[in-house]
């Protein structure tokens, strides 16, 4: 009789949530590679890049928003353990200063394009400012999505839905939320470093 892997059925489930938000993430990895692969390639057919005349990107802005997307990823991880060592309590203070940090992104996210815009750099003015608007909106879409996720997670946290039993529905909502973090890892050293 051959040896054969049998799965506990929680295990078995927490498997199968785990694959999907995988087989999901990877999707989006494809797309947002696609877009890096576009901007790049357009970057490398510029003669010039920026073009002359095009406001300059604020990197000092984009650096703390960065940490701050940096920070929120943290105070989930933190969350998540705490969950997971059987402390239920501890995730929801992790939770709301998850999601204040996102909030903040979006809010950093949305002065930097008021700021631009104001500067003569609006999506209609070439290449360089449709894919910087389109990269970064797509993104911040993407945030956005994340945050109504983790609200969902927080109330059902603040309901003692979630367990060291269940902590993978926990996990895989955080496994979005740091998908969408090292993404803007990436948008930052694309955008505004190299």
């Amino acid at each position: 009789m051959g040896t054969v892997l049998e799965l506990r059925p929680r295990a078995r489930y927490d498997f199968t949530q785990s694959l999907g938000m995988m087989i999901a993430l990877g999707s989006w990895s494809m797309m947002f590679g696609s877009l890096f692969f576009l901007y790049f390639g357009m970057r490398a057919r510029a003669p010039m890049w920026p073009p002359a005349g095009q406001a300059p990107l604020p990197a000092g802005l984009a650096a703390i928003n960065t940490a701050v997307l940096l920070a929120s990823s943290l105070a989930l991880a933190r969350g998540v353990r705490q969950l997971a060592r059987g402390k239920r309590r501890a995730l929801v203070p992790w939770l709301g200063a998850t999601i204040a940090l996102g909030a903040g992104f979006v809010a950093l996210q949305a002065h930097m394009w008021r700021t631009l815009w104001a500067a003569g750099l609006i999506p209609s003015s070439g290449t360089y400012a449709s894919l910087f608007y389109g990269l970064t909106m797509l993104h911040a879409v993407h945030v956005a999505a994340g945050l109504l996720v983790l609200l969902v997670v927080l109330c059902r946290a603040l309901l003692g839905t979630y367990t060291e039993h269940n902590v993978i529905r926990v996990r895989v909502a955080a496994m979005f939320w740091h998908f969408v973090d090292a993404v803007w890892l990436l948008m930052f050293v694309a955008l505004y470093l190299v």
